[in-house]
């Protein structure tokens, strides 16, 4: 019987579940604040299917990996620690949490911050997993100004997905929007598009083709295929958010789903634990997830100073009452 691993001799102030832009955010300041964290990242974030990033000042086309190997770098040159495991279990304990790794170590902390963040599960058409983050992309934000002037496809997966065709219509004349995957779209709406130059096509969409690594065309149920040169595709976004769950937060439905339920900070409605970057807002983009993290680390270490002030307050009130006596 294998027994499980003590947890470490002494709690940490903070455990972040995730390393990504938004982890590595908070542990770099609270690091940086002097406190004992520990990182613990299964190493898979959502946009490592991409060579490129875009809109993050200073690291416009940068590698997205090449941005968490230097965030780890920063956090461990700050002394905080960074551990490759997969946490797979979560539970309040007396004055914090403890979670578990599927390697069996148990870990206690006085807080937790989850940033384990989403992942975008793809319709099953043939070669679009393929051309995943390369000539299949989501966001036009991150990928609309590359596309510029080129031949636009939008895979629709909602009728709300029609919007994101319209954003495209800034880059580009040459716009096909595939509708078979979505409902019905309404005759307003078709017609605003075929207004503004959208095509639309209401075929089955059978494939996606390739020539070499780069993405040629969207393949019909007829045989056809339409000519493009990038495909905005409406992926359905899966929160990774078991820990969040396991520990009883609140959520809220989104237009994305149920996501937990965080304020302004990245608190969620349990003491102590805390939410950023996809894992509290699904729509955050790179930059947006960086500033999460530091929000909550700043105003988890506020909550920190704080409390060591009350105590040292409180043992001033004590000594005073001492020499009254």
């Amino acid at each position: 019987m294998t027994v499980p691993a003590s947890p470490d001799a002494e709690p940490w102030d903070v455990v972040i579940i995730g390393g990504g832009a938004a982890g590595l955010s908070a542990a770099l300041i609270l690091a940086r604040a002097r406190r004992r964290v520990l990182v613990l990242d299964a190493q898979q974030p959502r946009n490592r299917f991409a060579p490129h990033m875009h809109g993050v000042l200073s690291r416009d086309g940068y590698s997205p990996l090449d941005l968490v190997a230097d965030g780890r770098r920063e956090v461990l040159a700050a002394d905080g620690v960074i551990r490759n495991a997969h946490v797979v279990d979560a539970q309040a304990v007396p004055d914090g949490f403890e979670v578990s790794t599927d390697a069996g170590a148990r870990i206690v902390a006085r807080r937790l911050i989850v940033a384990t963040g989403t992942r975008d599960a793809l319709p099953e058409i043939d070669g679009l997993a393929e051309q995943w983050g390369r000539g299949v992309v989501a966001c036009p934000y991150c990928d609309g100004y590359e596309a510029a002037g080129r031949r636009i496809g939008v895979l629709l997966g909602s009728v709300a997905g029609i919007h994101k065709a319209h954003m495209l219509r800034s880059y580009s004349d040459d716009i096909t929007v595939f509708t078979a995957l979505a409902d019905p779209i309404p005759d307003s709406e078709r017609r605003i598009l075929l207004q503004r130059g959208i095509r639309l096509e209401d075929q089955r969409v059978s494939g996606v083709t390739s020539y070499g690594d780069r993405l040629t065309g969207v393949a019909l149920a007829d045989g056809t295929v339409v000519p493009v040169d990038a495909l905005f595709a409406e992926p359905r976004l899966v929160p990774l958010d078991d820990v969040v769950q396991q520990l009883g937060a609140t959520r809220t439905e989104t237009p994305f789903g149920s996501w937990p339920t965080v304020d302004e900070f990245g608190r969620t409605s349990v003491p102590g634990l805390w939410a950023v970057g996809n894992t509290a807002n699904p729509a955050a983009l790179v930059p947006i997830a960086m500033g999460s993290g530091a929000t909550a680390a700043l105003a988890l270490n506020g909550e920190f100073v704080a409390g060591e002030v009350a105590a040292a307050a409180a043992a001033v009130d004590a000594e005073q009452d001492a020499g009254v006596r």
